[in-house]
């Protein structure tokens, strides 16, 4: 953060810009109920509120005029989301209303924060881990029920005390390492390693860091792509999928000449899903830059479903990212391992859902919302550093190093364990 201060007085619109029936400003800072105080229609009770106080009235501008009706919600410092004296204003939506209120606040001497600065003075106060800091922001942008429970589960605490419990269990092991090391001359019974601790460690960590591949397709989703020779169908699985018309559907061929998109959901998993252009040889000049387009689009895509006419005779290639789909499922039965939809009538559409996310959910666990699941990939670095640091600590162990190294790699993943 280029402007960053922690002993000034900060203000943003907590609510999208835009016209609404209403709006709400955050301020944060010690000294901003005095600050604000001259300019509300109540100065009395602004300066004397307690925590967790609404109080009614009218703010105005610096030469007295009235602004708006609004509702202050106060809290006192060591209270509230960042634990520094905060009010959030309540005003009318109105664009107007909004901007008077923002220009004020920025000419009484208060700041307009930066992007995430209430979280980062929350995490400085200690109101709450890197871990849950970042929840925030993932809970802000989750795009599906899953992404949303599992953001909040974070923000809850759950991926903290769950790194808790893994560090308390890594002192357990490093507390008689560091015994043995100060107290080596001393007669104390025989040392032996809690092996089988450390086993039970490292599957924790194990089933955390493959939490990593949910998180991953929960929170990024996929990109699926339509391909296929021109008139073969796709405009139409396209518009059937979204539930929608958004392409064109024509008899004539090239009709759709560079790609459309849209997102979708398929059982929580966000998806971005193109129609491109048809694939054939010829055309004039704009349709071959639309399949040049096409082309790349394939070859960047999470999932490629090929669609082919049952009427036509066709070599299909089958493989881990293709999915084969033939279209006039009633007029033909496809080859083994493809899929026969009708894109007129909706017959196999099931069949082919079923098939997309039984593909982006391949080597991926099954979502349980109480599990606790990772998003970032700092997070995950983190935890695979901590792995490979306590994998070299039982090799050492198996080659009888001496514990002064031993206890070099304890550290090492407990400060991974840190994040």
């Amino acid at each position: 953060m280029s402007r960053y201060r922690t002993d000034d007085i900060i203000y943003a619109l907590a609510t999208p810009w835009g016209s609404a029936a209403l709006a709400i400003i955050r301020i944060s800072g010690n000294g901003s109920h005095a600050l604000l105080a001259p300019y509300f229609s109540n100065t009395k009770a602004l300066r004397s509120a307690k925590n967790a106080t609404l109080l009614h009235g009218y703010l105005y501008d610096r030469e007295g005029k009235r602004i708006d009706e609004v509702v202050l919600a106060v809290n006192t410092k060591g209270h509230g989301y960042t634990l520094e004296e905060a009010i959030e204003i309540t005003c009318h939506g109105s664009l107007s209303v909004v901007t008077e209120l923002l220009d004020l606040l920025s000419s009484i001497g208060m700041r307009s924060a930066e992007p995430g600065e209430f979280t980062f003075r929350a995490f400085l106060a200690g109101r709450m881990d890197l871990t849950q800091a970042e929840a925030v922001h993932e809970l802000v942008g989750a795009q599906s029920p899953v992404t949303r429970a599992q953001a909040l589960a974070r923000l809850e605490g759950g991926l903290k005390y769950k790194l808790d419990g893994m560090k308390d269990t890594l002192l357990a092991l490093l507390a008689p390492v560091e015994v043995q090391l100060d107290y080596s001359e001393d007669e104390i019974d025989e040392f032996v390693f809690p092996d089988e601790l450390l086993d039970s460690l490292l599957d924790d960590l194990g089933r955390l860091l493959q939490s990593y591949e949910i998180g991953a397709l929960y929170k990024s989703g996929a990109r699926i792509v339509l391909a296929g020779a021109t008139n073969v169908g796709k405009s139409s699985l396209f518009n059937l999928l979204l539930k929608e018309e958004r392409s064109i559907v024509s008899p004539i061929r090239g009709t759709t000449r560079d790609y459309i998109e849209a997102d979708l959901l398929l059982e929580g998993i966000p998806i971005r899903l193109y129609d491109t252009a048809g694939l054939r040889e010829g055309g004039d000049e704009i349709e071959k830059e639309g399949i040049r387009r096409s082309e790349h689009l394939i070859g960047e895509a999470d999932l490629v479903i090929r669609l082919l006419d049952s009427t036509e005779d066709a070599d299909p290639v089958f493989d881990e990212r293709t999915i084969v789909v033939y279209n006039k499922a009633d007029l033909r039965r496809p080859p083994e391992g493809a899929l026969a939809i009708s894109a007129a009538t909706g017959e196999g559409i099931g069949d082919l859902l079923a098939e997309i996310a039984r593909r982006l959910k391949r080597g991926v666990r099954g979502v349980d919302e109480s599990r606790i699941v990772i998003q970032s990939k700092r997070q995950a670095d983190a935890l695979r550093s901590a792995e490979a640091a306590l994998k070299g600590v039982k090799e050492d162990l198996q080659a009888s190093l001496p514990l002064d190294i031993v206890a070099i790699g304890l550290n090492e993943a407990l400060y991974h364990l840190g994040l």
